[in-house]
């Protein structure tokens, strides 16, 4: 990849602590600093919005549809897209060949950068490679932790899976859990099995997996309930979704059974639910924070010459925890689909 703006061996590495710095707060200057000439001596770019030239970023994601996550993750995009000057071209598909044939449809439209999630990252590295060929600024989002240095992206900007799992496994030691069953709804995605062993790692307790379509929820309500009737000593589910969460959640409550339910990730229902004590806890890697912070990253390498996290390491967003105690500070956001 043409990394001109900045060699390698000349490159800080700034703690994980980037991400605050990457998010850019072009906050409005005191009245000491001065409007109109801060905006001059900062390289013309604006407080609210830059006035910098007009580029294209392509965002290509492995979003299945249906998922209120992804949305989340879009409307982090599009907000740093507006504030950037950038026009964002989104497309998704869960399917790696053709997410992969995506970002090809990108490199040809001559896009100006490209943010892409590696779920499976085997069937995107010759694409991505053709990207870096032909010049384009990559980066990583979401999905591809560990290969966003090998295939050669500018940046990567996520949560590390396994920790993540290892987290919610060691909070489950202090449920009185002791059977979970891991329910994993796309069977291969790198993301989620990595989340499951990392549950079984830390988890004092029997982990089992259950695999699911979740691009089914009537499937995976009834073959969760199967599951739970076949094995009535399994007394938590832990979900990799809010949807499946909620799907989860109405499989134990009419099948009659008290196995106790945590998850990753949110959306406006999940939050209702852990309210209303429904679900016990969610992982939270904050999706919005990683689209925003991708395309902004992206811009920033384009008009500064940044490398957010030097080119070294990942901009980490979670993982943090949103249970009874903090979820009514979350659920505000979360009702405007930005948590």
């Amino acid at each position: 990849m043409n990394r001109t703006a900045l060699p390698r061996s000349r490159r800080i590495v700034p703690v994980v602590a980037v991400a605050a710095a990457a998010a850019l707060t072009l906050a409005g200057c005191s009245s000491s600093s001065g409007g109109k000439k801060a905006e001059e001596e900062a390289g013309n770019i604006s407080a609210g919005k830059a006035n910098t030239p007009r580029m294209t970023i392509a965002m290509v994601t492995h979003a299945p549809s249906g998922d209120t996550f992804w949305d989340t993750i879009r409307k982090g995009a599009e907000a740093a897209a507006a504030k950037d000057n950038v026009k964002l071209i989104y497309s998704n598909d869960e399917n790696a060949g053709d997410q992969a044939n995506l970002v090809q449809n990108a490199i040809d439209q001559k896009v100006d950068g490209i943010a892409v999630t590696l779920a499976k990252p085997d069937a995107l590295k010759a694409v991505v490679a053709k990207a870096e060929k032909a010049g384009i600024p990559v980066v990583g989002l979401n999905a591809g932790l560990s290969v966003w240095k090998q295939q050669g992206l500018l940046s990567f900007f996520g949560q590390d899976e396994s920790v993540s799992g290892q987290a919610l496994g060691s909070k489950l030691n202090g449920t009185g859990a002791k059977h979970a069953l891991c329910v994993i709804q796309a069977q291969g995605d790198v993301n989620l099995e990595q989340r499951c062993a990392g549950v079984k790692k830390t988890f004092s307790g029997k982990t089992d997996i259950l695999y699911v379509n979740g691009t089914d929820m009537p499937s995976v309500k009834s073959t969760i309930t199967a599951k739970l009737k076949q094995d009535s000593s399994i007394d938590e589910v832990v979900t990799l979704g809010a949807p499946i969460a909620l799907t989860a959640e109405q499989a134990v409550s009419e099948g009659g059974g008290k196995a106790k339910i945590a998850t990753f990730d949110l959306n406006k229902d999940l939050v209702s639910a852990i309210q209303d004590g429904k679900i016990q806890f969610a992982v939270d890697q904050q999706p919005y924070l990683q689209g925003y912070l991708a395309v902004d990253s992206l811009w920033l390498y384009k008009t500064n010459g940044n490398f957010s996290g030097g080119g070294e390491q990942p901009v980490l967003t979670g993982p943090a925890f949103v249970d009874k105690s903090n979820v009514d500070a979350v659920a505000k956001f979360a009702a405007k689909g930005t948590r």
